[in-house]
């Protein structure tokens, strides 16, 4: 029996690197869908791939989640489980995934109105949670995470099709120019970069501390940022960056003595629901790719 041969729009991870004109939609929803964002906010991220928001939660919210984080990456049971990721310096926790299980509190957060409901805004349908975790930069050393598209290995590892994603980090300590913060550069989500190389089997365990598959080259880096140039994300805690699933980001060490850590959420349309690895031989785990595509809320 012939096996059915599914489209690729975004071919990766092949013999060379190759860029492909975006084939989804930005925003999903019409300009005019009801929602926390105004029109103006959805033109913008429709035009650069990313939203600001100067407050998402309240101060004494920060304080309560902040606790919360503190809890976590504090609790021994926590720092033993596959859920965690240890900085390969320092051996302190870097990242705890699918945070919106194990802890009650962000479990509510990621279902808030002010959060899921920017997220069917911008995707236009119901959505679900592919991806949540805490990350924890503690000054003096912490490390950053190297320019990628987010979308390349959610395509490539777990199995999403089209660009129907979207993320948040939420600022659970004050981002300074200094200590570390996102950069983004603005349009760059108009195109994706198939990135040269295969996926080497189980790649999710080094990739996660330091990653080498899915980077873009770097005369791909400086033709994208010669267009579109960095955009270097600042704020108090309890603000908030929305940004596009394929936008262009990364973030440096921080080696202020000034912590960062960030609550991130990643929202997929129930209508884009992970299938088979695009170019992976195995899915990634479920607490960093899910399967479970219950609507939030």
């Amino acid at each position: 029996m012939a096996t059915a041969t599914r489209t690729d729009l975004y071919p990766t991870r092949g013999a060379a690197e190759v860029f492909t004109d975006r084939k989804d939609p930005v925003v999903w929803s019409a300009p005019d869908a009801q929602g926390p964002f105004s029109t103006q906010e959805l033109a913008g991220f429709e035009r650069d791939g990313f939203a600001a928001v100067e407050q998402l939660i309240t101060p004494e919210e920060v304080g309560t989640y902040h606790a919360e984080l503190e809890r976590l990456i504090n609790d021994p049971a926590m720092r033993a489980n596959e859920r965690s990721i240890v900085e390969p310096r320092s051996q302190e926790i870097r990242s705890i995934f699918e945070v919106h299980r194990i802890s009650e509190l962000f479990g509510r957060l990621a279902a808030d109105p002010r959060v899921v409901g920017r997220a069917r805004q911008i995707l236009g349908s119901d959505v679900y949670v592919h991806q949540s975790r805490i990350n924890v930069k503690p000054g003096f050393g912490a490390s950053g995470f190297y320019w990628h598209s987010d979308f390349e290995t959610w395509h490539a590892e777990d199995g999403l099709a089209n660009m129907r994603t979207v993320s948040v980090s939420i600022a659970l300590t004050r981002n300074y120019d200094t200590n570390g913060g996102l950069m983004i550069m603005p349009g760059s989500h108009k195109r994706f970069l198939g990135c040269e190389g295969a996926t080497p089997k189980d790649n999710y365990k080094r990739s996660l501390q330091m990653q080498d598959a899915g980077i873009p080259s770097d005369e791909a880096l400086k033709s994208l940022a010669s267009q579109h140039g960095i955009r270097l994300f600042t704020g108090e805690a309890g603000a908030a960056t929305w940004f596009d699933c394929n936008a262009m980001h990364g973030s440096g060490d921080n080696i202020t003595p000034y912590p960062r850590s960030n609550f991130f959420l990643v929202f997929n349309s129930v209508e884009n629901a992970a299938v088979e690895p695009f170019a992976a031989p195995i899915r990634r785990p479920e607490y960093i790719g899910a399967r479970d595509f219950t609507p939030v809320g």
